[in-house]
């Protein structure tokens, strides 16, 4: 039966009379002579009260009621039936006819041609079948591209452009799929592994791609609520894995597509987050190797204070894990992912890069995460300065520990992307940017410990020279030449090997005065009793050593810049103090009362200790009383400032 006829038979019913108000028939010459569009049925709805209306009315609904079980008659005729001779021209013409009434008419057509379509598909994949296993995924797949070209060269034309009923096929075909395989993977649990999941994810995020390359990806399930077609959160990849050039990544805002089927496997990625941790356990145990033997240390070729070979392996590997992970879920296992990059971050700390320091510097690092409650307060007599290589793989700790300290802060932020919001908080890699900032400063502070140690013997024999008996004051002493000469030999090295970590070298530098010069002054101290003359050589000793501090982080460097005004101010300051303190032994002490305002006029934070040390050094022999006179002295003018000072 044509649709036309329906709508244009004369003899289906008696003709109805009706007799419109006046003031209904004006309104509808009204709306019928103007441009107004309006629906005649939902306008009449406010006049149920007349009889006419209302019967036709009821009329109306009677003839749609007709039309939509005649055509999803005709339809079912046309396609289950065994001898139909309904026409293709026919059930198009009737698609027409749906688009004009209720929606929910179409989407029961829809359901029931879904149903139809895959049909076969869901007979040949039934549990029992055993092609309906993970193993042959890609089976059911190639069976859904042979359907929709045999559909889109058969009866696609039936339908109209706008229902995108190809979609339609391939979005219910998505949700049958997934629903399958959850309900197979549930009842066969024992028979997935990491190796068989993720071939099927990848199978099925190559699929789900094909799909998002070859419809628009938008949601039908408001047009056809019944479908009830689910869709889980949008994922995307960074689409940059060179291992897997089949794999593009969707459009930046996601695809509706990616995940259709893939969430299904989502319960079951602790098996592959276990997966990783087993490989970047392996990966590990070998870094750990090839750091103790020496072999894939230093990146080749690159020199000292290079970025350790391994730190780009470990991290290359995170962000394939991050970016695979990241297809399947931003749910609980990206936690559980973050987790084990966690753990590994560590290791590669304590373990690869602990294994990379010199003698009797690792050990210390494995149990307390750190060097420095094992470095001595003063250099070890007994212990060699590190060699060339070692200083070399020290400055490659440092910038390799940036290296990843930089990196774990973008990995940080990465995770935090990839997950779903309500977990991102959850994420927190503060610890091991702790981590790597330690391992950063202990070996900072191995480095000084090195440099103060070479410079330890010039020291020694300053406080071995017979001050008192200086009669001339000459050029700067042999001890001062061979602490400058420590410092030209060592720093230029460092300074290279840190020229892509150039603060850390500033942390160097400031570190060594800060501890440097404290010591040299507690060696001024000890070179007593002083004469005049040989106090004078002392000072002209010390004003030579703090020009040479000024210009060591540029020393031997061929372009001459300014050091940083930390670093001189650090520098002045306490050089200035070894200074004021042999001004001190040459001042008079007079009264003593006198020296006692000079004392703190120039060494505003001294001690009453310092004070004893400067009359030590001056060789005053006092009687107690003077001693407890000049104390008594001492504390008074040190109350004095401080009242000045409130």
């Amino acid at each position: 039966m044509d649709s036309n006829d329906i709508l244009d038979d004369k003899d289906s019913g008696p003709e109805v009379q009706i007799n419109f108000p006046s003031s209904v028939m004006t309104r509808i010459e009204e709306m019928m002579g103007g441009t107004e569009q309006f629906d005649s049925a939902e306008h009449f709805e406010g006049y149920q009260s007349i009889r006419e209306l209302s019967a036709l009315r009821d009329q109306v609904t009677a003839i749609r009621a007709q039309l939509a079980a005649q055509i999803l008659a005709d339809f079912k005729e046309a396609f289950t039936g065994s001898k139909s001779s309904i026409s293709h021209r026919t059930l198009s013409e009737a698609c027409g006819v749906l688009d004009i009434l209720e929606p929910r008419v179409r989407a029961d057509l829809l359901n029931w041609f879904l149903q139809v379509q895959l049909q076969e598909y869901q007979h040949l994949f039934s549990a029992e079948q055993e092609q309906a296993w993970v193993s042959h995924v890609e089976r059911r797949y190639a069976w859904l591209k042979r359907h929709l070209l045999a559909f889109e060269e058969s009866l696609a034309a039936l339908f109209p452009p706008a229902w995108r009923l190809s979609e339609r096929i391939a979005q219910h075909f998505c949700k049958i799929t997934r629903n399958d395989l959850a309900a197979l993977m549930a009842s066969r649990r024992s028979e997935v592994d990491v190796k068989l999941l993720l071939y099927a994810i990848q199978k099925t995020y190559n699929f789900e791609l094909l799909l998002h390359k070859r419809f628009t990806g938008m949601d039908l399930g408001a047009e056809v609520p019944e479908v009830n077609l689910e869709k889980p959160p949008a994922l995307d990849g960074d689409g940059d894995n060179k291992d897997e050039p089949e794999v593009t990544s969707p459009a930046a805002g996601g695809s509706a597509w990616v995940g259709q089927i893939g969430a299904c496997f989502e319960p079951y990625l602790s098996l592959y987050v276990s997966s990783l941790d087993a490989n970047l356990s392996d990966l590990m145990d070998r870094f750990t190797q090839d750091a103790k033997s020496g072999v894939g240390g230093v990146g080749a070729g690159s020199g000292a204070g290079a970025v350790i070979a391994s730190c780009a392996d470990l991290f290359l590997f995170y962000k394939k894990c991050l970016v695979q992970c990241a297809r399947l879920t931003t749910g609980e296992p990206m936690l559980e992912l973050a987790g084990v990059f966690q753990k590994y971050l560590r290791q590669y700390a304590t373990s690869v890069l602990a294994a990379l320091l010199p003698r009797g510097a690792a050990p210390g690092l494995l149990p307390a995460l750190g060097l420095t409650a094992l470095l001595p307060g003063q250099p070890d007599q007994d212990r060699a300065r590190y060699t060339k290589q070692e200083v070399a793989k020290i400055t490659s700790v440092i910038t390799t520990a940036e290296y990843c300290l930089e990196t774990t802060v973008h990995l940080e932020q990465k995770l935090k992307e990839k997950v779903s919001p309500s977990l991102a908080d959850k994420i927190d890699m503060t610890a091991e940017q702790d981590l790597f900032h330690k391992i950063i400063s202990d070996c900072i502070q191995l480095l000084v410990a090195d440099l103060e140690l070479a410079c330890e013997p010039a020291l020694q024999a300053m406080t071995k020279i017979s001050w008192v008996h200086f009669d001339t004051v000459g050029d700067q002493s042999s001890y001062v030449t061979q602490i400058v000469m420590h410092l030209k030999n060592t720093v230029p090295e460092l300074r290279d090997s840190l020229a892509s970590s150039r603060k850390y070298f500033t942390q160097f530098c400031i570190r060594f005065a800060n501890s440097f010069i404290p010591k040299f002054i507690q060696h001024v101290y000890r070179c007593k009793p002083l004469s005049t003359v040989g106090s004078e050589q002392l000072l002209l000793d010390t004003h030579m050593l703090k020009t040479a501090l000024l210009e060591l982080p540029g020393a031997g460097s061929a372009v001459r810049r300014p050091a940083p005004a930390t670093y001189t101010k650090v520098v002045i300051k306490l050089m200035t103090k070894a200074e004021m303190i042999l001004k001190l032994v040459m001042a008079p002490l007079g009264s003593g009362e006198a020296f006692a305002a000079q004392f703190l006029a120039l060494l505003p934070d001294a001690s009453l200790q310092d004070f004893h040390r400067v009359l030590d050094m001056k060789a005053a022999r006092l009687s107690k009383a003077q001693h407890a006179a000049l104390d008594k002295m001492f504390r008074d003018a040190t109350r004095a400032q401080n009242d000045d000072n409130k």
